[in-house]
């Protein structure tokens, strides 16, 4: 499944989008749930990994290529951009802790509904 996720600077879970086939690449998920153009509208910055290269607006993604390839500036780039990341994943392992969605085999349409619940059981219980 290929559920995309929106999280505040400090890692909390702000959104969860509806599901989708796990087949569907990380960029295309985020153009189809029109989350590139929102964050581009408002102006808001968004830190991604490398699966959303080329999203174009204010998308940002590390820079690309082996690590003995890059620059001594391209390196201090990717790890700020990981520190910055680490925050994201943080948000991502907490739906991910919840058994009931480690090892689904259903339609997209229940998995959304069940991402959904645990988002707000989650959001309800982080006050």
């Amino acid at each position: 499944m290929n559920v995309q996720v929106i999280a505040d600077p400090f890692g909390r879970l702000l959104w969860a989008s509806p599901a989708l086939p796990g087949a569907v690449h990380d960029v295309r998920a985020a153009r189809e749930h029109g989350i590139v153009d929102v964050l581009a509208e408002a102006g808001i910055k968004c830190w991604a990994d490398k699966g959303y290269r080329g999203a174009g607006g204010t998308v940002r993604t590390p820079c690309w290529g082996r690590w003995e390839t890059l620059s001594a500036g391209q390196k201090a780039v990717n790890r700020s951009h990981a520190k910055i990341r680490a925050l994201v994943e943080q948000a991502i392992a907490t739906l991910k802790s919840w058994r009931l969605l480690r090892k689904l085999r259903c339609s997209t349409t229940r998995i959304t509904t069940l991402v959904q619940a645990v988002l707000i059981l989650h959001l309800t219980s982080s006050e």
